[in-house]
């Protein structure tokens, strides 16, 4: 095995997933590669993320393993915090539980509240206390009301903590309380940049390290060798589906045109589609959904030759970024750009 890149890391099952299994495969081809951390994102369909981390745990021995991300309300406190526990001895010391705020069409639509800063704030100090045997009781805090919450007074246990973080208040959050911090894809350059120094100030107006707090760019990495229709579902497809979702956050947060989005929104094809455009579209109707995306809000991300994306990928580093997500691509797909980085440091 080649030694392991720890500024590195993937997303297994990325994007759509109709076979679980795949995963098995992925976590063995990467560490092999040497890549350092697994992140593991939960769909409501085959991709829970207990389950998925299991198996992650199991069928491998040196890569880290992070949700990024669950949601704190989807399960009692009790559940996830033993969830962590024993993912943490499982794998031995090299799990991460990784928390994000969701998307709001689908909690309304599921019924689920939507989660507050204050929320995982509180969330954290309970998951904390509960890993260093302490028995809580009457909690009554943003994060819920509870009489009693216990795990085992013998634990004494520090397991990391991962925020997926986009706005200020998340990653001001993620710099106060959390191990580590994922940005989001197609992030701006000037975007990145300061999203890691929110992040690293809130760490050290907490009193905190700001060096302890590891800032991950989660890099869309798509090459050329890559075949185009493969390459155009993992750009346009991507990005589209993240349109979809919560475009008004991406494209405030990035300081883009709010009309070159209302005009994607408004297009019929758009509008009528069901279902996530990465997951459901045809080429053909991506290649449609690809003239409605301005180049410039798909150019944050590594592409060209294996040589062109492992530089773009150390760009994210000379941004101030602690480490990067190789993302949207598999790690057969990456291992020439995984080479090629290596060749370059």
């Amino acid at each position: 095995m080649r030694s392991l890149l720890d500024e590195l890391g993937f997303y297994t099952l990325a994007g759509g997933a109709p076979d679980p299994r795949a995963m098995l495969d992925e976590l063995r081809g990467a560490e092999a590669m040497g890549l350092g951390t697994a992140f593991i994102s939960e769909r409501f369909n085959v991709k829970e993320a207990c389950t998925l981390s299991g198996a992650a745990g199991a069928a491998t021995e040196r890569i880290r393993i992070a949700t990024a991300a669950t949601n704190h309300n989807t399960r009692h406190p009790i559940v996830t915090a033993s969830y962590a526990t024993t993912m943490h001895r499982l794998t031995g010391g090299r799990f991460s539980l990784g928390l994000g705020r969701g998307i709001e069409p689908m909690f309304k639509a599921f019924g689920l509240p939507m989660i507050t800063t204050a929320q995982m704030e509180d969330f954290v100090g309970l998951m904390r206390r509960l890993w260093h045997g302490e028995v809580v009781i009457g909690h009554d805090g943003p994060a819920g009301t509870w009489p009693v919450l216990a795990l085992d007074p013998a634990f004494d246990e520090d397991i990391p903590l991962t925020l997926v973080a986009f706005g200020p208040n998340s990653l001001a959050l993620g710099g106060r309380c959390f191990d580590a911090v994922v940005l989001h894809t197609f992030f701006t350059d000037e975007t990145t940049a300061r999203a890691v120094a929110t992040v690293k100030r809130a760490a050290e107006e907490a009193g905190r390290d700001p060096a302890e707090v590891t800032v991950w760019s989660c890099f869309a990495t798509i090459g050329d060798h890559l075949a185009p229709e493969v390459r155009l579902k993992k750009t346009v497809g991507r990005l589209a589906t993240y349109l979809q979702g919560y475009g008004d956050l991406l494209v405030r947060t990035n300081g883009w045109d709010p009309a070159v989005l209302a005009r994607f929104r408004a297009d019929p094809f758009v509008a009528g589609f069901r279902g996530a455009l990465d997951a459901k579209a045809t080429t053909e109707e991506l290649e449609h959904v690809a003239e409605l995306i301005p180049a410039e809000w798909l150019a944050p991300a590594a592409s060209g030759s294996p040589e062109q994306c492992a530089a773009a990928v150390r760009g994210q580093l000379t941004l101030g970024c602690d480490a990067v997500i190789l993302h949207g691509a598999s790690p057969a797909e990456l291992e020439p750009v995984v080479e090629a980085y290596r060749a370059g440091t």
